[in-house]
């Protein structure tokens, strides 16, 4: 029998990014906020030993327990679908600050043309460019309606950044804090992509470059560029993630309630309306009832859509006729790119997790897609975030895989090689999507999110396309053997790629467009929001973080508005 608690104003189901940019930002305005985090509590002080890369780089020490919620996986829905046993292509946060705790920090603004990019790709290549197949929609809002968010997010977060993009969107303010350091390696790639007339500027950084204090008051430390920041937290407090910035903010107003342990099962729905949340504590296993005037959901992609389909909320996507938009438009990111060999050694063990060069020459519609088979591109960097020993085996091709010649191959090129890569961006395909599993299910005896996909024409024209621009990069930075990405043929779900996993709740200008209206608000149910990087059409040619953050900020709004008035908010 659960016990039902006394009712509040907000109840946030996950306390990472967009759990505490809606807490702080809710609880600010005078709302009594419960936070539920299914993990545990969390925070710098915890993380004074994390310079072991076994323990957290190869083990995952701070991810997502598979043992009790994972995800199934199939290429197409002829395959049977099988658990993910071991984390592998992406890495599931868990606890305090998510999978914000163990990012690298590359904070970008999507482009002006990724929001509107239906739109803007019918008006310069016609509305067959890639085919009925690709479920290409505009986002319900624009780069200009979003950016007083975006600089909301980057003075919270005190991005270090050098305002050099030209294809970057207007911009409010420049970057709270300087740019990184500039190394060795990275002025050999700028001078390289300036010989080949490209438009380098160094990676927008929350590893923060100088100490800031945040309009909240909070303080963030400067990078000690110590290599250790993906899949790590941050031993210093200098790289901005939820628990060092939103969620004391929160605390501090006294209308904050953080709950660990605490694993969400079920939104409860009465009529038209949700009336609060059941969860589960994962110590006790008791179960509990929270009752709220509104419901934010603000956990990872998978979860946000698989709470809405196990409440039945919604109307899930069938990619047999269409219908339905939840679970649909799930979209991924390639990774194309370069790897060059020298002669000349750099220091590559140091760095951080988005010190690095980047341009856009060949991101979004920055270049002319009109002889080419592929729409928008990706944003092309070199990053020196710090070779790890044990992940790092750099050989040349034809080297043996073991061996005392792949030993004396791996030693000499440690500090004698690296990468040019790139995020390609996805598109949606009608194949691709989420669903509930109908035959395994997670510890707590809910199915478990079904994942079906795999890589499209699209993807691979596109890839193929950024591999060879990257190669050209590393040839003009003088290597001597340059080894383009190998093209990308099925998607395999286990070596790692890219923790940006997006779609399945999608934000939508129309109801029968997507899940939620541009305040993130649910089109059907008019008291629950969602907010996720599953709110995203497509995925970009970036990191999704800045942009998550942005549409957080613009949810809390939504949130603060809807306490005071109630209704559709668009």
């Amino acid at each position: 029998m659960a016990t039902t608690l006394p009712s509040v104003d907000v109840v946030t189901v996950g306390v990472g990014w967009t759990g505490g940019i809606v807490a702080a930002e809710c609880s600010k305005a005078g709302l009594k906020v419960v936070g539920l985090e299914r993990g545990q509590k969390r925070g710098t002080e915890d993380f004074q030993a994390i310079h072991d890369e076994y323990r957290y780089a190869i083990r995952y020490d701070i991810m997502q327990n598979l043992s009790k919620e994972t995800i199934t996986f199939r290429n197409n829905r002829n395959m049977k679908a099988l658990p993910m046993r071991q984390l592998g292509s992406f890495l599931l946060g868990e606890g305090l600050g998510g999978a914000g705790t163990h990012w690298n920090g590359m904070t970008y603004r999507f482009l002006p043309y990724d929001f509107q990019i239906k739109t803007l790709t019918d008006k310069h290549y016609g509305p067959n460019k890639l085919g009925p197949e690709y479920l290409l929609q505009d986002w319900g809002l624009t780069y200009d309606e979003l950016e007083p968010y975006f600089d909301k997010f980057e003075k919270t977060t005190g991005i270090s950044g050098d305002d050099k993009n030209p294809f970057s969107g207007k911009r409010s303010n420049p970057y709270p804090t300087g740019p990184m350091k500039m190394t060795p390696m990275l002025e050999k790639f700028e001078k390289a992509a300036k010989n080949l007339k490209l438009s380098p500027y160094m990676v927008p950084s929350a590893n923060v470059s100088e100490v800031y204090k945040n309009p909240d008051g909070e303080t963030i430390n400067a990078c000690q560029y110590c290599g250790f920041c993906e899949r790590f937290g941050c031993e210093y407090g200098a790289k901005s993630s939820a628990e060092i910035t939103v969620v004391p903010t929160a605390l501090k107003t006294g209308n904050f309630d953080l709950r660990y342990n605490a694993n969400v099962v079920e939104i409860l729905k009465q009529g038209n309306k949700v009336t609060g949340v059941k969860y589960v504590d994962t110590v006790s296993g008791e179960e509990f009832i929270q009752p709220a005037n509104v419901v934010v959901l603000t956990s990872y992609v998978f979860n946000n859509a698989k709470l809405l389909m196990v409440s039945k909320i919604g109307e899930r996507y069938d990619p047999a006729t269409g219908k339905g938009t939840l679970g649909r438009n799930y979209c991924y990111q390639i990774l194309p790119g370069a790897v060059g060999f020298f002669d000349e050694q750099f220091n590559t063990f140091m760095g951080a997790g988005s010190l690095g060069v980047s341009l856009d020459d060949y991101n979004g519609d920055n270049f002319d897609h009109s002889d080419l088979d592929f729409i928008h591109g990706g944003n092309i960097a070199l990053t020196q975030t710090g070779t790890r020993p044990i992940g790092s085996n750099p050989t040349p091709p034809d080297t043996p895989a073991w061996g005392p010649e792949f030993k004396k191959q791996s030693i000499y090129y440690y500090t004698r090689s690296f990468g040019i890569g790139a995020q390609g961006a996805s598109m949606p395909h009608k194949e691709n999507y989420l669903s509930l599993d109908s035959v395994y299910k997670d510890a707590y005896g809910l199915p478990l999110m079904q994942l079906t996909y795999n890589f499209t024409d699209q993807d691979r024209a596109l890839h193929k396309y950024i591999s060879a621009r990257a190669a050209d990069i590393m040839k003009e930075m003088g290597a001597k053997t340059v080894v383009p990405n190998a093209e990308i043929t099925d998607y395999n779900i286990v070596p790692y790629q890219t923790t940006h996993n997006t779609g399945g709740t999608v934000m939508s200008l129309k109801p029968e467009d997507g899940v939620v209206n541009n305040y993130l608000q649910h089109w059907d149910v008019e008291n629950l929001f969602a907010v996720s990087a599953g709110s995203f059409a497509h995925n970009s040619g970036y990191n999704p973080t800045g942009t998550l953050g942005a549409l957080a900020y613009r949810c809390a709004e939504g949130v603060v508005k809807y306490s005071k008035s109630s209704g559709s908010l668009v």
